[in-house]
């Protein structure tokens, strides 16, 4: 039944684009209502199934007489900037006045702005949003939306089903929204072309539950590791195994990642605590290229430059490694504490969030209830809190991640998942 109304919402959200032209904030309005009654109906019904698919089916074909198919290119803006998880504004990272607003998860932080004046004042709208001078073109480019508009949730585009299990990671290929990976406890990961069709290009098996993967720069190898201790890359258009790297400890493994400049190397932790830089082509670890950390390595993320590479691991801590791209080998950095004895589950990495907040951060999770925003102060990866933000979180490996930036406006935003099903 879940699957059924989940596909009414994909149908209604394709053609939100017709509805209310002149009043968008009412297609907003109506398509969340539209989410809110048909999951709340879903758990009480207990009707025939096939009374919801025949509904499905006519109204698909109600609503396809009423304004006809939606083009490929109209659809995907539809839902281009859809979001099932927590949201968060960050305007700026340092204005003190905005240090307590936790009301909700979309919160408005102050203004590391006030340190970088632009020639111009800025030009207010009724919304809030306030758009710098230099970005009016930017903004007529995305059709002049507000905030909430472009973060909108819109409904359903395609649900698979191929996982038995749960699906532990979601990630696009770089810089492709028409190709997809998903990995699962179920052992595989699943590769999905998003146009023309919807389908399911090829499945990438291990042996026992998969923990973590990545696209490669190119998009044409996946690297993914598991906990049977293999690290393997797959070629994403045949979807043949190409390499298997055992962890060198045999230890099982929990987190993986390319280096952004030299693919050829990838990086793997382990359950003992270590992360490991191997060569992709031969499979061997490089000399000197080992790290410890004080607990189970969950997750990785590099800089922009390759330089500085951080682990998160089970006991609440973030190491920070510098990475010598020439040789492989890494150097023990700074390590901070998140919160003692809660794993970090997630961090990612961005160099530049947006014009006003311009200092180099680090996206956390931490199995605290808390999503945290760090500040890189130095080239050894040293961090400094900017922001806490609640998220509920205290068993599951929630992820977060920077939303793609929108120039036209300050600030940026990020997007992070949640245990309260939001």
């Amino acid at each position: 039944m879940t699957a059924v109304w989940q596909q009414i919402l994909a149908v209604d959200a394709r053609y939100n684009t017709y509805r209310a032209t002149a009043h968008p904030h009412l297609r907003t309005l109506y398509i969340r209502r539209r989410s809110q009654l048909l999951r709340e109906n879903a758990k009480t019904e207990q009707n025939d199934p096939n009374v919801r698919r025949n509904y499905l089916r006519i109204r698909s074909q109600l609503l396809a007489q009423k304004y006809g198919t939606p083009s490929i290119d109209q659809s995907i803006k539809s839902r281009s900037a859809s979001v099932r998880s927590s949201r968060v504004t960050l305007e700026s990272l340092d204005s003190p006045e905005h240090s307590n607003d936790r009301t909700h998860r979309r919160v408005h932080s102050g203004g590391s702005f006030n340190k970088y004046h632009l020639p111009h004042e800025p030009l207010s709208t009724s919304d809030g949003v306030v758009p710098t001078w230099a970005a009016e073109a930017s903004r007529a480019l995305v059709g002049d939306c507000s905030l909430s508009e472009n973060y909108a949730f819109a409904g359903m585009y395609h649900i698979f089903d191929n996982h038995t299990s749960a699906a532990i990671a979601v990630k696009f290929a770089n810089d492709d929204p028409l190709r997809l990976a998903t990995g699962s406890l179920d052992g595989t990961v699943a590769v999905y072309q998003l146009h023309p069709q919807p389908a399911v290009t090829c499945i990438l098996r291990h042996t026992t539950a998969v923990t973590d993967f990545c696209w490669s720069l190119s998009n044409d190898v996946i690297l993914s590791v598991s906990l049977d201790g293999a690290a393997r890359l797959w070629a994403t258009h045949t979807g043949k195994c190409v390499r298997v790297i055992q962890d060198p400890l045999g230890a099982a493994l929990h987190c993986c990642t390319f280096q952004p400049q030299n693919n050829n190397m990838v990086i793997i932790g382990n359950s003992k605590g270590y992360v490991q830089i191997l060569n992709g082509s031969t499979g061997m670890p490089t000399k000197g290229g080992q790290g410890k950390t004080p607990g189970r390595v969950q997750c990785l993320a590099f800089d922009s430059s390759g330089k500085i590479l951080w682990a998160g691991d089970d006991k609440g801590c973030i190491s920070s490694f510098l990475f010598d791209v020439a040789t492989g080998r890494l150097t023990k950095g700074k390590r901070i504490v998140v919160c003692e004895g809660h794993a970090i589950t997630s961090i990612a990495a961005r160099s530049w969030i947006s014009r006003e907040a311009r200092d180099p951060s680090l996206l956390v999770n931490c199995a605290f209830n808390l999503l945290c925003l760090y500040k890189v102060l130095s080239s050894d990866g040293s961090l400094q809190l900017k922001k806490s933000f609640p998220v509920k979180h205290r068993a599951h490996p929630v992820k977060s991640s920077f939303c793609p930036l929108m120039s036209f406006r300050q600030g940026a935003c990020i997007i992070s998942g949640s245990e309260d099903m939001c």
